[in-house]
């Protein structure tokens, strides 16, 4: 039996051992190498959305992996998740945005699902995606999106603090409101684990572990 190869690309270098970690975990079997591009990122946030230019590259970094031998291929970022599914449309190997197997699993989960962000960049495409998995699995849901105004502004300039008490603050209120709460940025999963069990009355849902359950699952 021949070991699969999965070709990882990253918006930030911070994501690398997060998922290496993940990947020793979940598929340890699996051959993996990393393309680490943070422009991507940076781009869609300074322009507020995701340009054709960051999706064109987006693709041709999903060539690359292809060329570079992945049999499967996995996006960390959600934020430019719309260009990932245009890449899946054009390669020969499977491609994953690594918030589809959670978008599943909280469709699954309940009727109310919860959304939170500290990136409008990252909340529309996530919410999006939530609504469209609901609608091909053929089940109605209302959606709670939720941006923590200020958060990510305050983790990029150091504050961590501030953006732990924001993430914190609205995954406590939203808990009160739905049956189900989707993480659209995976920086903000440590922030579940200092809030206090009872304030975690409903899921809370990070996309890295559940996307590695998925792999795990197809990449035998």
């Amino acid at each position: 039996m021949s070991v699969k190869t999965l070709g990882l690309i990253h918006t930030s270098a911070t994501l690398v051992p997060v998922f290496a970690e993940l990947c020793a975990k979940y598929i340890p079997h699996v051959k993996t190498f990393n393309i680490v591009d943070d422009s991507l990122i940076k781009n869609t946030i300074a322009c507020g959305e995701l340009t054709a230019d960051t999706s064109r590259r987006v693709v041709n970094y999903a060539g690359s992996a292809q060329d570079a031998g992945a049999d499967y291929i996995l996006f960390t970022c959600s934020s430019i998740g719309p260009a990932v599914e245009a890449a899946a449309g054009l390669s020969h190997v499977p491609v994953l945005r690594v918030d589809q197997p959670m978008a599943d699993r909280a469709v699954l989960s309940g009727k109310r699902i919860g959304v939170v962000a500290t990136l409008s960049t990252t909340l529309n495409p996530t919410s999006d995606l939530v609504r469209r998995r609901a609608l091909a699995a053929g089940k109605e849901i209302e959606l709670l999106p939720v941006l923590c105004e200020g958060a990510f502004e305050a983790l990029m300039s150091g504050d961590a603090a501030t953006h732990d008490q924001k993430v914190g603050d609205a995954l406590k209120k939203l808990a009160n409101e739905v049956d189900v709460i989707l993480l659209a940025q995976a920086s903000m999963a440590r922030v579940v684990d200092t809030l206090a069990e009872a304030d975690k009355k409903v899921p809370i849902l990070a996309s890295p572990p559940i996307a590695m359950e998925y792999l795990a699952t197809v990449l035998k």
